[in-house]
Formats: C-alpha cells, structure tokens, sequence
C-alpha cells in the first residue's frame, strides 16, 4: 500500500484493506448468523460496548436513575463486535445497522427497537422528560449540538483516529485533513464553552452526554494513543474545565463502566442488570 494509488474502475474489497478493524468490516448488510439476543427483567434492554456511541446511552440511562427516574432501570448485554456479535441475526432485528447500540423497549406494546445513539437519547429525553428542554428555544438549541456530535463525530473517530492510530499505513495527506477538522472542531467547541457552562447553554442536557465520550476523551489522552499530545489539547482550557465537569457526575462514572472491556478492570462492568452489579462485581464476573 502507497499513497500513489489509481482507484480501480470497480472497487472490490482486499483482505488486507481496514487496519485493525479488518475483520468487522464489509461490504453488505444483514446477518451472518443465527443468534438471539437475551432478554432481561427490565422493560429497557440495551446491547452495547463501551465505545464512546455505547457510553452516550449508558450515561443517559444511569444520568436517569441519578434523577429519580426509576422507570430507567435496565439490562446492559455486551455485544463484542471483536467476535460479530453485532452480526447476529437477534441484534439485526434490532438494529439493521449493526452498529452498537442498540435498545430495546419493552414497556409499550409492541415492544419498540430505537437504534443510533442520538436517536436512542433522544427517545429516552423525550419518554421521562428529561435533559431536553421544554423551552422552545433551548431544545432547538439543544438538539443542534446533539445533531452537530452526530455529523462531527465520524471525521474523529472514523476519520482522525483511523489515519492517525490504526490504519495500517501512515497517510500524511490523509492524517493532516482530518488533523486540521478536528482541531477546527475542538476550537469551536472551546470557544462555545467560553460562555456557557455546558454545551447548549447553562443545563446539562443530551448534548454533553453525546459529545462528552468523544471529544471528553481524546483531550485527555483517553483515546488514539499520544493524539492528546498531538492535537495539542491541552490548549483548549474552556473544554478541558467543561470535561472536568462532567467526568466527576457519579452517573457519568458510571456509565463508562458498563459494557467496558478494557483499560483497567476495576472499571470494566461487562454487563449490569441491576443497579447492586457495580458494589457486587467480581473478577469472575469481568472474566466472564
């Protein structure tokens, strides 16, 4: 593989196309195979990872329960897209995506899939009435960013962290776009939060909690290996005060730690079913 590439009249996919992701990416939709998703004692069931998509819902659902909503309990399955999990045929009844996450809702009749993480946080707002302002004005304002997250995101994730930590060959033109758009990206979000304390304004809302396992994350070192560094994030003051924030909310610890399979195992929660899963986990249970 070189830079000086010719695109073929038709593109075929080679085996050694996709870094370190490979093996989970095709050209087709649908089901590899048969497998049906468990079902818990909650009426939410939620299948998922702890990427920054499967900590957006994690962090509304525990941000929920914070809140009094108890109607919020629910069942977190991990869904190991390492192994295809995502590419069974329970899940892509759920999600036709095959993307994580995935929720299930059991409490109305038939039972209803909502799937893409801003579609599923906006579902949960608008069902318990919370984190979306009902002030005309704020919501709109509220859903711009949580829209901006939804388009901004793949240029740093699918972009920037894939040139930068994970394709296989270093792409200089490749590395400094998507270099140069995030950068433009982080410096929107630092000049926003100069005068306003979270994103859409002064309440915590489903923007924070969409934003904040991306770009809370690739500030701090927490993704893409030195990118910190490299993007020179310490020099967005306003954004680090915002993440500092939001990182210490309990429920947003929380979060992070259901459906988490790396990093350090005191924070890994492979699957919760009940809210007493995060004192009465076990290394069995991490192993598991």
């Amino acid at each position: 593989m070189t830079e000086d590439y010719t695109p073929p009249k038709v593109w075929t996919p080679g085996k050694e196309n996709g870094g370190k992701f490979a093996s989970i990416n095709r050209p087709i939709a649908g089901k590899t195979h048969d497998k049906e998703l468990s079902v818990g004692k909650h009426p939410l069931q939620l299948y998922s990872l702890a990427t920054p998509n499967g900590q957006k819902v994690t962090i509304m659902l525990e941000e929920l329960l914070e809140a009094g909503h108890a109607g919020a309990e629910y069942d977190a399955w991990l869904i190991d897209i390492g192994e295809g999990d995502q590419f069974g045929s329970g899940f892509v009844d759920v999600n036709p995506n095959s993307k994580i996450p995935a929720l299930m809702d059991h409490s109305v009749t038939p039972a209803q899939r909502v799937f893409e993480s801003g579609s599923i946080l906006l579902y949960l707002a608008e069902k318990f009435g919370a984190f979306l302002p009902k002030d005309h004005a704020a919501r709109t304002e509220t859903l711009n960013w949580l829209f901006w997250q939804m388009g901004a995101g793949p240029y740093l994730g699918g972009g920037f962290g894939h040139f930068y930590a994970y394709a296989p060959v270093k792409i200089e033109y490749a590395i400094d776009r998507f270099t140069m758009e995030v950068k433009r990206q982080l410096d929107l979000l630092d000049q926003r939060l100069a005068d306003n304390r979270f994103v859409a304004g002064d309440e915590y809302t489903i923007a924070d909690m969409a934003i904040f396992p991306w770009y809370g994350r690739v500030i701090t070192g927490g993704a893409y290996g030195d990118a910190a560094t490299f993007l020179d994030a310490a020099s967005y003051k306003n954004l680090h005060r915002w993440q500092q924030e939001i990182a210490a909310r309990p429920a947003v610890r929380r979060g992070q730690m259901v459906n988490a399979t790396s990093g350090d195992p005191s924070q890994q929660l492979r699957e919760r079913h009940d809210a007493s899963d995060f004192q009465t986990r076990t290394q069995d249970k991490l192993d598991a």
